[in-house]
């Protein structure tokens, strides 16, 4: 063991520095290769408050022109200190995806609305790492589920099955003509003598353009704090990539703590990144001591930048789609600035039976990694979708706020071939919809159906469902099976006031208002931050953790950058 761990130390740097930019086989033993150059990597400028609502009608991109005057950043090469210092104006080359918002679906001609849950929170840490270094968020960084999810909240624990579902129904905060609808699903908790054995392996991007403090040396840090939670039970491996891909450490108890801790300190970032090729070999090396009961993960980690072999975000897409079908789930963490790419890493969280979290500070990285690791790390159901009928005697018109890019055909609903998303252990998942309804406001406007008539004859008077608002409907797999299960709820109107609802509803309420001010959201009506504040303290509740009186300090500061 004693030579193993020696050989480590000494010939690690040496494989940081030798890849080649063509991906090799999976290999069990460190191989020296000869050494290559990186070419420099671009680092971050935020984008000016001035340059935010141009940035809604694209995505957030390296093909942006910089401002007159602006310099490249001296390149990598160059002494560290200075970098950390730089006071030369830098490029940004982020980017991301803007999605369209949604509007309202008239009731009478589509009453059907599904899609696929999301557990991700990346978009809710990313924005705030904009706002808290003083500059608003690009657009195209904003999701709104996302901003939800971040959040916990009080739903109970499921009777029976692995989630419970929960609904309210309030006036809605930027429009109070309108209803506002919760619907929360949440996790079964893992009893922590009962977790599951744990398969994972790290695939860790140690590229040049990793080796800035808020990337390469923030995740080694954070990669401490999870093999800290490790039982002997579990084992760990470690791949990593830059021009080519190599395994630094071998399924290795959890146990042997010190082994792991070895190899994590004796990472080092240079050369170019073939993401590609490290996906390959980490599911190959996960696959060869897959545990049947057990937890098989990869956990990626990267600041998105994939520059040699598969760079393309559609060949990511369908080689993690092609690799989830061995069972082995896939977890995205983000890290770093400047050359972040968002969008691909959520693709690949996406299609690959996963979740994705971005990393800014270690208190994030405990949140992620310790405090919710068995949300993280522990799937209990898959394929989760949500389908949701509405009652036109009672709703003239709905849409849902958030989860744009997450969307599905109705017919997708009861197709089990159909990818949808996952949900961990203890995770909640929360979605609304804002509501017209019949016989107030003004609803889209459609011209009749030729052959058409609605199904519902009574469609201004109570119905055969008197009070009923909308029905749920859940469809979920179990994490080894192939055939979904259905659950389903009904959902009645009430008549309370915004202040009467419960504490999370006015908190979920504040942080949708706070996303749609965020992307100026042709919904938002008059909705003012200074309503968004009173709702979020009004739904403060105990807050143990304090991430709701971090989130009203958040767009305290946005309120400010915003003049």
């Amino acid at each position: 063991m004693n030579i193993r761990k020696n050989l480590l130390m000494i010939t690690l740097p040496l494989v940081m520095a030798a890849c080649q930019t063509e991906p090799k086989a999976l290999t069990d033993a460190i191989h020296q290769e000869e050494e290559h150059r990186t070419s420099p990597a671009l680092v971050t400028m935020a984008p000016a408050p001035q340059e935010h609502k141009r940035l809604k009608e694209k995505a957030f991109t390296s093909d942006m022109i910089a401002p007159a005057g602006l310099m490249m950043a001296p390149a990598k090469s160059e002494n560290s200190a200075m970098r950390q210092t730089n006071p030369w104006p830098q490029w940004n080359t982020e980017s991301y995806t803007y999605t369209e918002e949604k509007g309202f679906h008239a009731v009478h001609n589509d009453p059907l609305s599904t899609f696929s849950i999301d557990v991700d929170t990346a978009s809710y840490s990313n924005l705030r790492r904009f706002i808290q270094q003083g500059s608003m968020p690009p657009v195209g960084a904003i999701r709104i589920e996302e901003m939800l999810n971040y959040f916990s909240y009080d739903y109970p624990q499921p009777e029976k099955g692995p989630f419970s579902i929960t609904t309210e129904v309030g006036p809605c905060l930027w429009q109070p003509e309108h209803q506002l609808v919760r619907i929360g699903l949440k996790g079964k908790m893992l009893d922590k003598g009962n977790v599951p054995p744990s398969n994972l392996v790290f695939l860790i991007d140690v590229s040049g353009s990793m080796q800035d403090v808020n990337k390469l040396p923030l995740l080694k840090k954070s990669m401490k704090m999870l093999v800290e939670q490790l039982s002997g039970q579990d084992r760990v491996a470690i791949v990593v990539y830059a021009g080519c891909d190599s395994v630094i450490l071998p399924p290795t108890s959890g146990a042997d703590k010190k082994t792991i801790i070895e190899a994590i300190d004796n990472l080092t970032a240079g050369g170019s990144t073939n993401g590609a090729s490290g996906i390959v070999t980490a599911y190959d090396l996960a696959g060869r001591v897959y545990m049947p009961a057990g937890n098989n993960r990869i956990i990626l980690a990267s600041d998105g930048d994939f520059n040699v072999g598969v760079t393309s975000r559609g060949e990511l897409q369908k080689l993690v789609e092609e690799k989830k079908k061995s069972g082995i789930y896939l977890t995205v963490l983000g890290f770093g600035m400047g050359n972040y790419h968002d969008d691909t890493m959520e693709v690949l969280a996406d299609k690959g039976n996963g979740n994705y979290a971005y990393i800014d500070t270690l208190m994030e990285a405990k949140k992620v990694l310790v405090k919710e690791m068995t949300g993280t790390m522990f799937t209990i159901a898959k394929d989760v979708k949500i389908q949701v009928e509405f009652n036109p005697a009672q709703v003239a018109a709905y849409r849902l706020v958030g989860y744009e890019n997450r969307i599905l055909a109705d017919e997708d609903f009861n197709n089990d071939k159909k990818d949808a998303g996952e949900i961990g252990a203890g995770h909640t998942v929360t979605a609304l919809y804002e509501l017209i309804m019949t016989g107030t406001g003004s609803i889209p406007v459609i011209d009749p159906l030729k052959y058409q008539r609605p199904s519902v004859a009574n469609v201004t008077g109570p119905g055969e469902y008197g009070e009923e608002l909308l029905t749920v409907k859940v469809r979920y797999k179990e994490p080894r099976e192939d055939s979904s299960k259905l659950l389903s709820v009904a959902v009645n109107k009430n008549s309370k006031g915004h202040q009467t609802t419960s504490a999370d509803f006015q908190f979920a309420s504040a942080v949708a208002g706070f996303g749609m001010v965020l992307t100026d959201s042709a919904h938002k009506q008059n909705l003012s931050y200074e309503t968004i504040i009173a709702s979020a303290k009004n739904g403060k509740g105990t807050d143990n953790n304090g991430y709701r009186a971090e989130f009203i300090r958040l767009v305290e500061n946005s309120e400010l950058l915003s003049h």
